[in-house]
């Protein structure tokens, strides 16, 4: 393992879990990598690892999800929740500037600590999402987020979520979808288990139900970022993030850059060269 482990206890008294890459004494204002709603630390590895030789990047675990311990009530899990939690993990290690970067629901946890901690951040990515979530993606999110069982192998688990996502991430090989089913699934006894309190999901669907199916947009925590660089990823086929809305994000920040990852849909998984580009240019324009 090229980073350590660590808990931490919140507030609310739930412990909590990260990873942690690079070096503590590193000059360079780390980065905080925060999941989308069913996901966790595991989808960072390779953007943590790359990152790692030039500065420290913490990756938690949101409550319910991963190694971190589970919420009591479906109540319990909400962004703003997820902020607070993660404002209690800067705390504990000391960091009090970073580069956010947020995959979906960690790209909403994002927008609210904008707003509530304006000083907080010295830059900011959002991966495959903005103030303006497309009903199309995240009615597919609903249909199946706490809904599905885990696969009987390891195969079936690649298997299926190929069946799931293929047409999003059309170029995606064999090996990489095998990958791809270790970052979904936690190992129990040689098998995929889930990975999430399935709770998360009857939140969501209860949030829709209350909307109509239509999220509230978050165009107020957005302008709570115009005084940092952003940087925003798109998968070209996402049905999250439309092509609209990112323009139109590009349009009200005074120092946006947009860019699309090809033959990547929700969410870009940030392995892969033109994330990597991406990021390593942003983060040389902040560090300068």
């Amino acid at each position: 393992m090229n980073y350590s482990e660590f808990n931490y206890t919140t507030q609310a008294g739930l412990k909590l879990y990260a990873r942690e890459y690079g070096s503590r004494q590193s000059a360079r204002v780390p980065v905080l990598c925060l999941p989308g709603l069913t996901r966790n630390s595991k989808d960072f590895h390779a953007i943590a690892s790359h990152l790692a030789p030039h500065r420290r990047v913490l990756c938690p675990d949101f409550r319910g999800r991963g190694k971190s311990e589970y919420a009591e009530s479906w109540t319990d899990y909400s962004s703003e929740a997820e902020m607070r939690d993660t404002l209690d993990l800067l705390a504990a290690t000391g960091v009090h500037k970073v580069i956010a970067l947020g995959t979906s629901r960690g790209g909403l946890v994002t927008l609210q600590m904008a707003l509530q901690r304006p000083t907080l951040f010295k830059g900011v990515m959002l991966n495959d999402i903005g103030p303006e979530i497309a009903p199309t993606g995240i009615k597919r999110i609903a249909g199946y987020a706490g809904k599905i069982s885990a696969p009987d192998s390891w195969n079936m688990a690649a298997i299926l979520l190929r069946q799931m996502n293929d047409q999003y991430f059309p170029t995606l090989t064999g090996e990489e979808w095998h990958t791809f089913a270790h970052q979904s699934y936690r190992d129990e006894n040689g098998k995929p288990a889930i990975d999430y309190d399935i709770q998360i999901g009857t939140g969501l669907r209860r949030a829709l139900a209350l909307t109509r199916g239509k999220l509230p947009t978050m165009w107020r925590e957005f302008k709570a970022l115009n005084h940092v660089p952003l940087l925003i990823l798109r998968g070209e086929y996402s049905d999250l993030l439309s092509p609209d809305s990112a323009k139109r994000m590009v349009h009200e920040h005074p120092n946006a850059t947009l860019v699309t990852i090809p033959n990547q849909g929700h969410a870009p998984l940030l392995n892969e060269k033109n994330s990597f580009a991406a990021i390593d240019a942003f983060l040389a324009q902040v560090d300068a």
